[in-house]
């Protein structure tokens, strides 16, 4: 099925599209040559609401709902997903900010993150800890008016160019034993190593390793509650899911799209290949994956917005919506033939890109565990 848009929706969906045909399809290619991202772009993408506008108008936000949400995000991941992401990551620590900022944090970080005036990252994974959230390593100790953090966080989005950003960690204080909380480092007042990862996919997006020995950060650092930290990343990653379960819808329409293209204008053997009936069976396959992800997402979008949890909705988006993603990259590759190949054309990189999506925010694996604990009410996890 195919969700239905109201006119304000349509209108928005379509001043979005001729700002990223004019002002991001152009720069893509230079900047996943050089591996860099163009934060001077926030400002603009934040006049349409993609920083922070799903938030109540009292916070700052447009009111947003996530069914427009999801759209937007759609049209993200159907030009570049390297943008998608780096709008999903600022989107993490805004939401953060919003709810347990006190006065001085939402004047010195939500505000500029708001207005597309920041660069920022959210440090929870690590070296040895992915989905399993609990087992983060990394510690906060209390040291008079002081935390000082010891730890690395890896796979960090953003973090070699980031201002600031979040942690979770290991805190240890007169108010927690090892619980997981949450904390603000500014690399602009404590500087701490950042090292950049070569990755295949999401070229343009800054992943790093960060290394803390013996950082000092303000005791006035700590965001929200003591011992809070896991709650709040894991109310989180619900959102997060449906953000890249759209992304990847973006991205497979424009994978599917192309192929049409190529497959009707493309002559083998004296005639188009679209008439080919393998050919056809190809681009079939690809478009009943992009409807089945599109109803999926946008389920899932729906359920948040009738204020449900989306638990399971969007695990259940975020699993196939992602593996089908790389699935029609895949046949797209297939219908181009060796054009698919060059990185002069954008199939090749949305290939990348789509390989990527089955892992962050949750595993495949996780996603299917997630669901299958939802529906029969018994945990695989420890």
């Amino acid at each position: 099925m195919t969700h239905v848009f109201d006119q304000e929706q349509l209108e928005l969906r379509s001043a979005i599209r001729g700002f990223l045909a004019a002002e991001i399809e152009p720069i893509i290619d230079q900047h996943e040559r050089d591996k860099t991202f163009p934060y001077e772009v926030l400002p603009k993408l934040a006049e349409f609401g993609y920083l922070g506008g799903w938030l109540a108008e009292d916070l700052g936000g447009l009111g947003i709902s996530r069914v427009t949400w999801a759209m937007m995000m759609e049209e993200l991941g159907s030009c570049w997903s390297s943008l998608r992401t780096m709008i999903n990551i600022s989107n993490g620590p805004i939401e953060r900010l919003a709810v347990d900022a006190n006065a001085e944090q939402r004047v010195k970080y939500l505000e500029p993150l708001l207005a597309g005036q920041a660069k920022v990252f959210n440090g929870i994974t690590e070296p040895d800890v992915g989905s399993d959230v609990s087992s983060i390593k990394m510690r906060a100790e209390l040291d008079g008016d002081e935390w000082v953090l010891n730890g690395a966080k890896m796979w960090i989005t953003g973090g070699i160019w980031g201002d600031f950003g979040i942690v979770i960690a290991r805190t240890f204080s007169p108010d927690c034993d090892g619980e997981l909380s949450s904390f603000l480092i500014d690399k602009r007042e404590t500087p701490f190593v950042a090292e950049a990862i070569d990755a295949m996919t999401l070229r343009c997006t800054g992943t790093a390793l960060l290394t803390f020995n013996n950082v000092r950060i303000p005791k006035e650092n700590l965001l929200g509650t003591p011992g809070g930290g896991l709650k709040a990343t894991l109310s989180g990653l619900g959102v997060a899911r449906v953000n890249i379960a759209a992304g990847a819808v973006g991205a497979a329409q424009r994978c599917l799209d192309l192929s049409i293209e190529y497959a009707k204008t493309r002559k083998q053997f004296g005639r188009p290949i679209a008439s080919f009936q393998l050919i056809q069976k190809y681009l079939v396959d690809m478009k009943i994956r992009v409807d089945a992800s599109r109803a999926l997402c946008y389920a899932a979008a729906s359920a948040l917005d009738r204020g449900e949890s989306g638990k399971m909705e969007g695990s259940i988006a975020k699993l196939y919506a992602s593996q089908s993603a790389f699935e029609v990259a895949d046949m797209a590759i297939q219908v181009h033939g060796a054009m698919g190949y060059s990185n002069e054309y954008p199939i090749a990189r949305f290939f990348r890109d789509t390989r990527g999506g089955s892992i962050p925010e949750g595993t495949a694996e996780v996603q299917t565990l997630i669901i299958g604990r939802e529906l029969t009410g018994i945990g695989a996890f420890k």
